[in-house]
């Protein structure tokens, strides 16, 4: 049996840099609620697969049990993996489109 130094090496956010026009509306990512902080720090866990675009802000996140650190901004589509608990560090506020995916594995 394989043995790993994480408890789940698969839990690793996507990010996507100006994704097209045609994506965008492909995923018909305007009709998604919006969300958006302040800058600050948050302790997330995410229960379902969230895609995220970013309209602004600037944001760290750093995942719990690993010392990677994921950056991303406007303009970028972001997945973040069902059952990750990580840490926003949010630099600048952030203003979102996002959708939870409950059917992802």
């Amino acid at each position: 049996m394989a043995s790993s130094s994480s408890s789940s090496p698969n839990l690793r956010i996507v990010v996507q840099k100006n994704p097209s026009e045609s994506q965008l509306n492909e995923l018909g990512i305007k009709s998604w609620p919006k969300w958006g902080c302040s800058p600050g720090k948050y302790q997330l866990k995410f229960d379902a697969q969230e895609t995220c675009y970013l309209l602004r802000g600037k944001v760290k996140v750093s995942t719990k049990n690993s010392n990677e650190t994921v950056e991303f901004g406007v303009g970028d589509l972001v997945i973040i993996p069902k059952g990750l608990s990580c840490t926003w560090d949010v630099s600048v506020a952030v203003d979102k489109h996002y959708k939870f995916d409950s059917s992802s594995p």
